[in-house]
């Protein structure tokens, strides 16, 4: 669901037996305006390390190089499918939440709202391969309502993530499964590309409900992507001091290949 927003202690109606599962929460009811409030509407340190990050892989692909890539639980952050936009010639938005969807299909339609352009500005100049405009870079880019149980194997060259595995569950068991479909998304010697929020807890937008989150640092990476891929690389971004009170640690960065053979 991309990054997470302000933690908070759960209220009596937050409280469930056992670690919740991305099933129990209501994704539909995605916090939109208050997670863009929170987190996107201006450049935050933490975005420019992200983005740093993943233009240092895309400009290692020719223009056009990739038929397809994925962005896994899109959410609403619009900057991981700009920086698709010069190497992807279609980028698939895969989001389950209807909130989430219905504000990705109004930036295609009508343009990015004002506050990306910094975003794409900074994205531009560390991949001057990018179209001029945002609006152009993200013409690539197909939303597509589902869920990571959707995905075909070997589907894509490339996969992203962002802020995604660690903020949709409790239980690190489900976190291993989601990464693992995020890997097998792509075909064997595909690239990968994510972001997690360093030991997160479950966490609060606003005033709403307690959403679950999995804390993880580099550790619990390594022990879930390096049986699944090679040449895996994480860094770390310190923790953001301008974003609201989260409770993670700082950001863990991560990039790939997908193993031949079995993934697990």
């Amino acid at each position: 669901m991309d990054r997470a927003g302000s933690p908070g202690p759960p209220r009596p109606q937050d409280r469930v037996l056992g670690p919740r599962r991305n099933r129990d929460a209501d994704w539909n009811a995605w916090p939109v305006a208050d997670y863009l409030a929170e987190n996107y509407r201006r450049l935050h340190p933490c975005d420019v390390g992200v983005i740093r990050h993943h233009a240092a892989v895309y400009r290692t692909i020719a223009p056009g190089a990739l038929c397809r890539t994925l962005e896994l639980g899109a959410g609403p952050n619009l900057y991981p499918l700009m920086q698709a936009g010069a190497a992807s010639l279609r980028v698939d938005a895969l989001e389950p939440s209807a909130a989430n969807v219905r504000y990705l299909r109004q930036q295609l339609t009508d343009g990015p709202d004002d506050s990306w352009r910094p975003f794409y500005t900074l994205c531009r100049s560390l991949d001057p391969a990018l179209p001029e405009s945002c609006t152009e870079a993200l013409r690539r880019v197909r939303v597509v309502p589902g869920v990571a149980e959707d995905l075909t194997d070997g589907t894509y060259a490339l996969a992203s993530m962002n802020f995604v595995a660690e903020s949709v569950t409790e239980d690190f068991a489900e976190f291993t499964v989601l990464c693992d479909a995020f890997v097998r998304a792509v075909r064997p010697g595909g690239r990968l590309v994510a972001s997690f929020m360093e030991r997160m807890p479950s966490y609060r937008i606003g005033t709403g409900p307690v959403w679950p989150a999995c804390p993880v640092d580099g550790a619990a990476l390594r022990a879930v992507f390096a049986p699944r891929t090679t040449g895996l690389r994480i860094e770390r971004l310190a923790k953001d001091r301008t974003l609201p009170e989260y409770g993670d640690t700082g950001v863990l960065l991560l990039t790939a290949l997908r193993r031949d053979g079995p993934t697990a």
